[in-house]
């Protein structure tokens, strides 16, 4: 496996700079942040590392030139919307820019892009379902076209009111990973595994490695800690922030030991990216660089 981390949590610098500071402290991939150049709606959203839209042949060519010259790999491109909104103007805009990334990746010398399926929040599941096959049916199609791997983050996107009651991403459950793969089956649709969402919402995160192997196209580290005292006070169905937490790898829940011996057991040796979303290491450039050394240092333990 390579090890890398994902490009948001370094909004504030170029792409050069992403990729120098992955070389500096050791990583061998970055995960690139690629969204329209627009406002951010949420943390860690609206950061934009790889121009899409702008990609013209030099720039293309400089980007394969720069990546070569400091050894670091780009494991995917990465934009995580909700593709399934209901603001017909929006959900155009996002399909066309996931086509265009899946489009743009060869030509970087990439296969995978890492996203979300989106969701419709007050809908039901199976509700949810139907829009997504209408949806992803050809943005599917072009991935196929490309052989470009679509990797889907396990994420709920239920974090707060903003999100309630159903939360943005519907690909959170093994039990849905069947319906959908079921429902648009291709071997260029899978996932983006993450096993810290697995924490809050109390679920297995070791047994879904084995039962989905071929479709574990990248993976994430990221931690997760829950609070049992605040759990108590509001229950599981409270908003998840209010009694969970996202960590730097090794300050969470996550045995990360048991995690990377099950990616051995599979054979998986793709892209491994960790994804710091930890707000204790906020308040500064430099306190952002400590989590990116600290995790690293935490990381190489496992993966070699």
């Amino acid at each position: 496996m390579k090890l890398g981390f994902i490009s948001a949590i370094l909004d504030n610098s170029s792409f050069e700079e992403v990729i120098d500071t992955a070389a500096s402290i050791g990583y061998e991939c970055v995960e690139v942040a690629c969204w329209p150049v627009e406002t951010a709606s949420r943390r860690y959203a609206g950061v934009t590392h790889i121009n899409i839209e702008e990609l013209k042949e030099e720039k293309i060519s400089y980007i394969n030139d720069y990546c070569k010259k400091k050894k670091v790999s780009i494991s995917a491109l990465a934009y995580y919307p909700n593709v399934l909104t209901e603001d017909c103007e929006a959900q155009e805009r996002i399909r066309k820019h996931l086509i265009a990334m899946i489009e743009a990746a060869p030509k970087l010398q990439v296969d995978t892009i890492t996203t979300f399926i989106g969701r419709v929040e007050h809908k039901t599941i199976e509700e949810n379902l139907e829009i997504f096959q209408e949806i992803w049916k050809p943005i599917i199609k072009v991935a196929e076209e490309k052989k470009v791997k679509i990797a889907i983050e396990n994420c709920p996107m239920l974090f707060d009111a903003g999100q309630w009651p159903g939360g943005q991403n519907l690909m959170t459950t093994p039990a849905i990973w069947r319906k959908v793969f079921s429902l648009l089956p291709s071997d260029y649709l899978g996932l983006n595994y993450d096993p810290s969402h697995f924490i809050w919402q109390q679920m297995d995160y070791i047994a879904p490695l084995y039962e989905f192997k071929e479709k574990i196209f990248h993976v994430h580290y990221k931690d997760i800690k829950i609070y049992p005292d605040k759990l108590r006070d509001v229950g599981i169905m409270a908003y998840p922030l209010q009694y969970m937490s996202p960590k730097l790898p090794g300050l969470g829940d996550v045995n990360w030991g048991k995690y990377v011996s099950a990616l051995n057991d599979i054979g998986y040796d793709g892209y491994s990216c960790i994804e710091i979303e930890d707000k204790a290491f906020e308040g500064s450039k430099e306190r952002v660089l400590d989590s990116l050394k600290l995790s690293y240092r935490y990381m190489r333990q496992y993966v070699i």
